[in-house]
């Protein structure tokens, strides 16, 4: 009896900067271990392969729990988280984007367009929702190169049978 290849699927239901991470270093870090990828991107997640919107993910402070002062570049407060109302403030979505953005490039971390180049150049199979993109009015003009198909929840069940699934 023949072995097969360990196989992982992503799910990836959100829209958010640092949602659209977890899912795409997880893939590089698996392809990486010669495990097959699939990653299928729903509701928000889209964001992240629609060429309108994959340079535009944000990260928004508002209702943001995890989000500390010191994330923001303010010192001597590690702890503290930052007040509701202060996310709510105009212009701290893209203060709070900006300065994630500028870590992570210092950091050398790749884009969410380049990750996705990467997994794709590394043989990982990406796939649209196709409730998602009728829900949007979206066809797969809309969506990078590298998105090999839009399917049902259904195909993708029969896909990654066997894999792991990770919803993110």
């Amino acid at each position: 009896m023949a072995e097969q290849n360990r196989h992982i699927a992503f799910i990836c239901s959100k829209g958010d900067l640092d949602m659209a991470y977890p899912a795409l270093v997880m893939g590089w870090a698996a392809l990486g271990n010669g495990i097959d990828v699939t990653i299928f991107f729903t509701f928000w997640g889209m964001d992240m392969i629609r060429k309108s919107r994959q340079d535009h993910l944000e990260i928004a402070p508002l209702a943001n729990t995890a989000m500390k002062f010191s994330m923001m570049g303010v010192k001597g407060v590690d702890n503290a988280g930052i007040p509701n109302f202060m996310g709510g403030l105009p212009g701290m979505t893209a203060f709070a984007t900006k300065l994630m953005k500028d870590k992570m490039e210092k950091l050398g971390v790749p884009t969410v367009k380049e990750y996705l180049e990467m997994l794709v150049d590394g043989g990982a199979n990406l796939y649209a929702c196709k409730m998602s993109v009728d829900m949007f009015d979206l066809k797969k003009e809309d969506m990078v190169d590298g998105v090999k198909a839009i399917v049902t929840a259904g195909d993708f069940m029969d896909m990654t049978e066997g894999a792991q699934i990770i919803f993110i």
